[in-house]
């Protein structure tokens, strides 16, 4: 066991606390509810099933969206706080959709992303994390591997869903990335990134460098 462990597991452990606080809050409010029961409440009902959103293709406009998100220094959770795509107008956006926080190949991606951070920076370009999450789990894992950028908390999954990277089965995000313009244009779409493969970092930053 490394110097590490022990607080890896204290910090699992305090995200995972935090995440059932904040479950129970949500169920007591009756908000934070499964899409997946929402759907089958709904169709028990005799109501029609949410229809599915065609992810957005290159050279066309990326949808808004608007998310809590955390940060290795604060959470930001006020509607007037929270993170829209349209507020980054004017730089390049790198947005990567993954599957849960201190999973081994979400922390390979999220890390990897961080040790490149300043070359990405160079290009203007903003990296967004997206899952499931809770911002509690998202400020704890972003405190323990030192993450430069926002990871934001699509409880929900209202937003992956409009991006095609949802898996509705299991629960949880796919692993993509989309590579948004200063205009809001997605320019480059991965729908099957791999967090360990260098050939796909190294294509998403040969587009990123066509839009200097």
């Amino acid at each position: 066991m490394t110097n590490r462990t022990p607080k890896l597991l204290a910090a699992v452990a305090l995200a995972l606390l935090a995440n059932a606080s904040a479950f129970a809050q949500a169920k007591v409010s009756g908000e934070g509810s499964h899409p997946r029961q929402e759907t089958a409440s709904a169709a028990s009902k005799g109501a029609t099933a949410v229809a599915v959103v065609a992810a957005p293709k290159v050279g066309e406009a990326a949808p808004d969206f608007k998310l809590p998100y955390a940060t290795l220094e604060k959470i930001f959770m006020k509607p007037d706080e929270q993170m829209s795509l349209s507020s980054l107008k004017g730089r390049n956006v790198i947005l990567a959709f993954y599957p849960a926080d201190w999973s081994g190949g979400c922390t390979t991606e999220v890390c990897t992303l961080r040790d490149t951070f300043a070359e990405l920076s160079k290009l203007n370009a903003s990296v967004l994390g997206v899952s499931g999450d809770y911002v509690f789990s998202h400020h704890e894992w972003a405190k323990f591997h030192k993450l430069q950028f926002p990871l934001l908390s699509d409880h929900d999954h209202r937003v992956a869903r409009m991006y095609d990277s949802f898996m509705e089965q299991a629960g949880f995000n796919k692993r993509t990335v989309y590579l948004i313009d200063k205009e809001g244009v997605v320019r480059y779409v991965n729908l099957a990134f791999k967090a360990g493969d260098k050939k796909d970092y190294d294509a998403l930053r040969a587009e990123l460098e066509k839009l200097k």
